[in-house]
This record gives C-alpha cells, sequence and structure tokens, in this order.
C-alpha cells in the first residue's frame, strides 16, 4: 500500500454504529474530502452509497478488513482510525477488533471510538499543523535476547 500526500483516515463502525458513522461523515463530508480514506467493506459503500465519499473499500470486518487496516497502520499508511464500536454487543470477530485497536495504540496513531471523540480530533488545531506524530523506539525489544 503506497503512502499518499494526502492523510489517510480508516473507517470503521459496527452494525449498531453504522448510522452513527454515515450522520458524522455526512456533517463533515467536506472536511473527509480532503482526505484519503479507507473502511471496511460494508462501512464503505454505505458511505459511498449514502455520504457520496470517495472510499477505498476493504474487506468487511469480519472476512478480515479490520486486520488489512491493522497491517495498514502497522505499515505507516493509517493516520487517524475512526471506529464507531458497539460495547453492548458481541462480535464474532472481536480478537480481530482487539488486534486493530492494539496495533493503533502500538504505533500511537489517533482513535475515536465514538462520535464525541471524533468531534475532538477533528476541531483540534493539531489538524492544521505539521504533527510529528512521536514513533516508539523498538530496538530494545527487536534486539533482546531470545
Amino acid at each position: 500500500m503506497t503512502k499518499t500526500n494526502k492523510p489517510a483516515i480508516a473507517l470503521v463502525a459496527h452494525d449498531n454504529k453504522k448510522s452513527d458513522l454515515i450522520d458524522w461523515c455526512g456533517h463533515n463530508k467536506e472536511l473527509l474530502q480532503s482526505y484519503s480514506l479507507y473502511a471496511t467493506g460494508t462501512t464503505g459503500k454505505l458511505l459511498i452509497d449514502k455520504v457520496g465519499l470517495e472510499v477505498n473499500r476493504l474487506q468487511s470486518g469480519p472476512l478480515g478488513g479490520d486486520m488489512q487496516i491493522g497491517a495498514m497502520v502497522a505499515e505507516g499508511a493509517i493516520d487517524f482510525l475512526v471506529f464507531f464500536w458497539d460495547p453492548l454487543e458481541a462480535q464474532p470477530h472481536d480478537p480481530d477488533i482487539k488486534a486493530l485497536l492494539r496495533i493503533a495504540a502500538v504505533w500511537n496513531i489517533p482513535v475515536a471510538c465514538n462520535r464525541a471523540t471524533a468531534d475532538y480530533i477533528f476541531t483540534s488545531r493539531l489538524l492544521n499543523e505539521k504533527y510529528n506524530r512521536q514513533l516508539p523506539d523498538f530496538e530494545p525489544h527487536l534486539n533482546r535476547n531470545v
């Protein structure tokens, strides 16, 4: 996956949160058009059809889409993760969800798990400044004795 000049946002939503994400994206459509957008399959289709955004669709979450986004985060191809997840509904692919959230934390990217946090992130003054995200130093881990 090649990094473009535009910052990249991954958009993910569980079934019970898809309408919230669609509404949030519709409200922020003009802002989001200046980003490269990636989404899991069903969410991406809804964002294209209902909001009119240009979205790079990946697999559906349960079919590997969450893992695809996680790989993109690890490769440095994703700058923000907006993941409206449902804390009240068990998910069959829960290990993938936890892995995605973990890898986002490992690589220090901003993550919004609900609309309030997404609003805070996307109204931050840091969006309009050059932000040098600090990457963790993994040398000690990589060079440890095993």
